[in-house]
């Protein structure tokens, strides 16, 4: 009877799915057959918009079901290369935000400098600059001007980091957690083994947060005309008022936003001055230039196909092997395309899936396709895994890279299980390692020896992989792996990256590689190609289907800090066991 009403429950919220649904698709292809497309066409004068309170994707899967796809950090960057020769956009004008991946900000800077040396203008307008990360800030001051609501703060200090660890409950608790890490520089393990951080760990941490602090400061220092010094006593002292943050140059006038609008439509060339977003203007493409294939992964790695995001019940983002290994094969055997730009943004995850994808990578570059790896907001671990074989890397000075190394275990709670009196009987048969990731029983010795040489077998290979794909003596990997994370200005000091840029010195490169001549435009296509709105309608429907079972108070359970808490250890702690984050790197949120 109770499966009986939970399909009936299924069928009427699948039905009502289907209406909904429904209605945003023919919504969607009303706004298709209408002519708007995500490259529109500026006309008269026009100022584009870009608004960094909403996060942005590394790069867009294409077009939306519900409109538009979500902003990207490789889509703005491109646009503003296309509307750099566009005679009828006359500026830019940017509402800043709180958070931002160094990396991320860096890239749109660069984008910015670009923008602004063909002569048109770029105004950033910020409600508040209340977050203490100097990331924000950084992100827009090569802004001709900083605006700010005077009734504000002016924050930023630094940057600041925290980490986790669950060891002292699991002590409290009686659960054992058990792991094995290569080496003493793969952290992630210490949130489970650790109550506090190891040497390695605040070693570690405290240099790559140094190397992104200094990066920061020295390019707020230049795009303000200001010295390091000067920049650092400002951030030293913080929070200041808006006013003191004028008279010290971080910024250069007051205002609202009402204000600035206003001002840049004068600025522009009057009334008639319009604005379009970013967004919605969008990159243009060459179709008939030379063709070099974008692929594009982010989130993490994972076996199977790839999440990206497009769904707005579950809009979470992964590298699939599946999907990733396709489209870079598919990108090879295509004798139109010249190479390949391999865009990634990833903490790693899967060692197999990770090396499913390496191997595509080998297949490509055995097909005569040079393949140029882009390095998003980070590409550490199993996402520094997938990079090392290709012929070029590019990443940016604050990109999260390296972490070389290689991680797993279980926690095991019988001991907790006992002390409510709950039990697990257990059956083995066959081999003694049978049972190995129980989540009840520790390992046995044996286990623990077998599962150990796993993970040293897997960091053997990394390793070695990287010495091929790098042409790099296996001692000086070593030397410079262990785990450890470093920014991609340390990585390139240790040969693990080979240039500094974003995605338009990676696609420079890839055109260079290829015999394309420097100022001939290319084809920049996607593989896979972005799904089509019939296709992604399809999906949202199998999905309904699945929701019908969904009960809104467990949303609202889960919706608990304390339940959050533990799902996340708990989700950490399985992707663990199934070797699913084998090779993910252990990135703290940067603030």
């Amino acid at each position: 009877m109770k499966q009986f009403f939970i399909t009936v429950l299924g069928v009427i919220v699948g039905g009502f799915l289907f209406m909904f649904l429904l209605v945003f698709l023919l919504a969607g292809l009303g706004a298709a057959l209408g002519g708007q497309t995500d490259t529109a066409s500026a006309e008269g004068a026009t100022v584009l918009t870009l608004d960094m309170r909403a996060p942005l994707l590394d790069h867009s899967a294409g077009e939306s079901l519900f409109g538009s796809a979500p902003g990207s950090v490789v889509d703005a960057v491109r646009a503003l290369d296309r509307a750099k020769t566009d005679d009828n956009i006359k500026g830019l004008l940017i509402r800043t935000g709180f958070g931002m991946a160094p990396a991320s900000a860096e890239e749109l800077r660069l984008a910015m400098l670009d923008f602004k040396d063909s002569g048109k203008f770029i105004v950033a307008h910020s409600q508040g600059f209340e977050a203490t990360s100097v990331i924000p800030y950084m992100a827009v001051t090569a802004a001709d001007e900083i605006w700010q609501q005077s009734t504000s703060g002016f924050a930023p200090a630094g940057l600041y980091s925290e980490s986790g660890f669950y060891g002292g409950v699991f002590d409290k608790y009686d659960a054992k957690a058990e792991f094995a890490q290569f080496y003493e520089y793969k952290n992630a393990a210490n949130t489970y083994t650790q109550s506090t951080m190891t040497d390695a760990h605040r070693e570690a941490t405290t240099s790559y947060l140094n190397s992104i602090y200094e990066i920061s400061v020295a390019h707020i220092a230049q795009d303000r005309n200001m010295t390091v010094d000067a920049v650092k006593a400002v951030l030293n002292t913080a929070p200041h008022s808006a006013e003191a943050a004028l008279d010290a140059g971080m910024i250069d006038k007051l205002g609202y936003y009402v204000e600035v609008v206003d001002y840049v439509k004068t600025k522009a060339g009057g009334e008639k001055t319009k604005f379009k977003s970013i967004k919605s203007y969008g990159p243009k493409n060459n179709f008939t230039g030379p063709v070099v294939a974008f692929v594009g992964g982010q989130g993490p790695v994972t076996l199977g196909g790839s999440q990206d995001g497009s769904n707005p019940f579950a809009a979470t983002v992964s590298m699939g092997s599946d999907t990733l290994s396709r489209a870079i094969k598919k990108a090879a055997e295509d004798d139109k395309v010249k190479a390949i730009v391999f865009r990634v943004s990833s903490p790693g995850g899967s060692a197999t899936a990770s090396d499913d994808i390496y191997n595509a990578v080998e297949i490509a570059k055995d097909a005569g396709k040079p393949v140029v790896i882009s390095m998003g907001q980070y590409a550490a671990s199993g996402g520094y895994y997938v990079a090392a074989n290709a012929d070029t890397i590019v990443a940016m000075p604050t990109t999260i890279t390296g972490s070389i190394g290689v991680l797993g275990g279980k926690v095991a709670l019988r001991d907790t299980y006992s002390k409510i009196g709950y039990n697990v009987e257990h059956v083995r048969v066959g081999g003694e390692y049978g049972g190995a990731y129980s989540s009840d029983e520790p390992f046995t010795q044996a286990q623990r020896k077998a599962f150990t040489d796993q993970m040293e077998d897997i960091y053997v290979d990394f390793t070695e992989l990287v010495a091929a794909g790098r042409d790099m003596p296996i001692a000086q990997v070593q030397e410079i792996a262990k785990g450890r994370v470093w920014t991609g200005a340390q990585a390139k000091e240790r040969g693990l990256v080979d240039e500094m840029g974003g995605i338009m010195k990676s696609i420079e490169v890839a055109k260079e590689l290829a015999g394309i001549e420097a100022d001939t435009a290319v084809n920049l296509r996607r593989y896979p190609r972005p799904k089509t709105r019939s296709e992604q309608f399809e999906q949202l429907l199998n999905a309904s289907v699945e929701m019908g079972q969904d009960i809104g108070t467990l949303r609202e359970i889960t919706a608990i800090p304390e339940v959050q808490a533990i799902l996340k250890a708990r989700a950490e702690a399985e992707a663990l066991a199934n070797g699913q984050a084998q090779l993910k790197a252990p990135l703290p949120e940067i603030q």
